[in-house]
């Protein structure tokens, strides 16, 4: 049937992991499991095929809708799954997200090694200031920051704004 998608075994996508595209290389809310070759000691982890946004960069945090698998950047009392950037992926383009093994993430000033994750007034951002309602489950820091990026654990990020720790 034209428009069903079921995927048994390997699928094929011309896409890399960190690229973007303004076509559609897989059907968007397709979760690939894949390596990043650009980084030989992140391992195995898990990609969400979604929407860019205006501005997106690599490492920048967004919440996704499940709805029209749209992104919007993370920003504090924010609800709903988290994801991070393969890519550069803009608006009219698409793009492979992370939402589990280790990545990167963009982090404010201070991040710290092994410190829970928040979202933050900083669009796109984690630090690890405990504020209420914006921890993120499901992502750890896994190194202190350094040029404004920290590696992060993920396994299948959310936050529900004051529903946290």
């Amino acid at each position: 049937m034209a428009g069903d998608y079921q995927f048994i075994g390997a699928y094929t996508c011309d896409q890399d992991i960190n690229e973007n595209s303004t076509d559609k290389e897989a059907p968007l809310g397709m979760i690939a499991l894949a390596v990043d070759v650009g980084s030989d000691d992140r391992g195995v982890g898990e990609f969400i095929y979604l929407q860019g946004l205006a501005s997106t960069a690599v490492g920048e945090v967004v919440v996704y809708n499940a709805d029209d698998w749209s992104t919007k950047l993370a920003v504090a009392d924010d609800v709903g799954p988290i994801a991070t950037a393969m890519a550069a992926t803009v608006a009219s383009e698409n793009g492979w997200y992370q939402i589990s093994g280790k990545g990167v993430a963009l982090a404010l000033t201070g991040f710290a090694d092994n410190a829970d994750c928040y979202l933050t007034a900083t669009a796109g951002s984690i630090d690890d200031a405990d504020v209420a309602g914006d921890y993120i489950q499901g992502m750890k820091g896994a190194s202190a920051v350094s040029g404004g990026i920290a590696d992060v654990e993920m396994h299948r990020p959310s936050v529900s704004d004051g529903k946290d720790n």
